[in-house]
């Protein structure tokens, strides 16, 4: 097996026993890269120099073998909106194009403490706008399963660089399915995690109420491995959990089966112009995950039809807020040749944004705008409310619930681009996670015409260990997860 094959345990375990170094594991990682990413493009930065001198201070602690962890001397890679201590954080954006924070995200310091190995960061649509990794300010990251299509969005370049084996594990980050959607589209295994379970300190903010920061690996038990290391109260983040962070890895290894779990599926994701072979592979699924002892019922979710626009109208309105604070005048682009304190702030946001970050921001500032915003916003705001409780009255009678991540399967590079409200649909099974604030975990359960697809499981808030433990066993009975793109 090749090194790039490994799963996180796996390299683990050559490492504590000194098999291969993590200074070879990196040089393999960054060769690797060197070989396929030029073609891939899921690395918008390569920290070579980092990545080494990180990998050499990992064989020093491996060597004492004082406070080793499951993901000492392990590479990883970060998406591109998630701060790294002078190294560039762009958000695939030409506004931040030559940005070094100084200082690292809360989740890269808990990873930096376990002595893992920065790779780099990855490509991503512009601020996290998109679902297709199209609308990044530098280029479009191809999908390795085929060159021809997306990998998804927004954290594309994350999913691509796992399932093309450039990185073992990346942290994404999952404002409306900006995870579970490249993870589906990619094949691998993409976890969003209960809103404030994880730290947003160093996250620069798309849409503050929705965000969150979530591993992306090859399997399930990878996940867990990377989400008991970052998972935690922080208090640079008022908005964190103060429960306990579970042992998720070691619950894995005991869990035997499903019994006694409810699981739920709603009826509204199963409906009309789903392609037949994603319902196909996700019903198929749900009869592996039964026969694991689980019982299934049928649910509802009501308000599901309204979960796109009350979600677009929420993030144009919280984005062009904060977006707002690019003006150059403080930090990033700062277009200054011109005539007029105002020609600055116009000329300045006109290079630096790009098409799709403009629309939002325009279309969001309207729906705040005097006159529309309790015509707009604050209706949405409601209808968010609405969603939510169907979500709590579903988990009265449920452990998760199960549906699809997205109608189909990767679409083509360019086909919904020229279109935004296409590209928006895409997102209708993902987005009212992020309105709820629950957790949900993507996973590989088909192939169709060489192109991956995931299942999702949804649980109530901080059921990260339900909603692992479901997964990690259907991946102990199917071989989705362990595919490989054909590179």
């Amino acid at each position: 097996m090749d090194l790039h094959e490994l799963s996180i345990q796996q390299a683990h375990e050559l490492l504590s026993s000194r098999k291969v170094s993590s200074e070879e594991l990196t040089r393999a990682y960054l060769e690797r890269i060197r070989r396929l990413d030029p073609q891939i493009k899921s690395y918008v930065t390569v920290s070579e120099e980092l990545a080494l001198k990180q990998a050499k201070e990992a064989d020093q602690r491996i060597k004492t073998g004082e406070g080793l962890t499951p993901l000492t001397g392990i590479p990883y890679s970060a998406k591109d909106s998630i701060s790294t201590r002078g190294i560039n954080t762009t958000c695939s954006s030409k506004i931040l194009e030559n940005y070094k924070p100084f200082y690292d995200a809360t989740a890269i310091k808990k990873l930096n403490s376990s002595n893992s190995v920065l790779l780099g960061k990855n490509n991503m649509d512009e601020f996290g706008m998109g679902s297709s990794t199209e609308n990044s300010g530098f280029f479009t990251t191809r999908n390795p399963w085929n060159f021809d299509y997306v990998p998804g969005g927004s954290s594309g370049g994350s999913a691509a660089a796992v399932a093309a084996g450039l990185t073992p594990f990346s942290l994404g980050e999952d404002t409306g399915g900006s995870v579970r959607m490249p993870a589906s589209f990619c094949g691998v295994t993409g976890l969003k995690t209960t809103y404030g379970r994880v730290s947003r300190y160093g996250l620069i903010p798309l849409v503050s109420s929705f965000d969150t920061i979530g591993p992306m690996a090859r399997s399930v038990y990878d996940v867990a491995l990377v989400l008991e290391t970052i998972a935690g109260h922080d208090a640079k983040d008022s908005t964190s959990r103060l429960e306990p962070v579970e042992n998720y890895s070691e619950i894995l290894k005991t869990t035997e089966n499903l019994r006694g779990l409810r699981i739920g599926i709603p009826k509204e994701y199963f409906v009309e112009g789903l392609d037949s072979a994603v319902d196909f592979s996700v019903r198929d699924a749900i009869k592996h995950i039964e026969s694991l002892g689980a019982e299934v019922i049928e649910v509802s979710l009501p308000h599901t039809q309204y979960a796109i626009p009350v979600y677009y109208l929420i993030l144009f309105a919280e984005a062009s807020s904060n977006l707002a604070k690019y003006d150059g005048i403080r930090f990033g682009l700062s277009e200054r040749s011109v005539e007029s304190l105002m020609d600055v702030y116009l000329k300045t946001r006109e290079t630096g944004f790009g098409a799709e970050t403009k629309r939002r921001i325009m279309l969001g500032t309207f729906a705040l705008s005097a006159g529309y915003y309790d015509a707009y916003y604050l209706k949405a705001q409601k209808v968010r409310t609405l969603i939510r409780q169907d979500f709590q009255k579903a988990f009265e009678t449920c452990d998760a619930l199960i549906t699809p991540v997205a109608p189909a399967t990767a679409f083509r590079i360019g086909e919904k681009i020229t279109n935004p409200l296409d590209m928006y649909l895409s997102d209708v099974f993902v987005v009212a996670v992020n309105l709820a604030g629950i957790p949900a975990l993507s996973v590989p359960c088909g192939i169709s015409n060489g192109l991956p697809i995931g299942m999702q499981i949804m649980g109530p808030h901080l059921s990260e260990e339900t909603l692992l433990r479901i997964g990690h066993l259907y991946q102990s009975q199917t071989d989705w997860h362990t595919k490989h793109p054909p590179l």
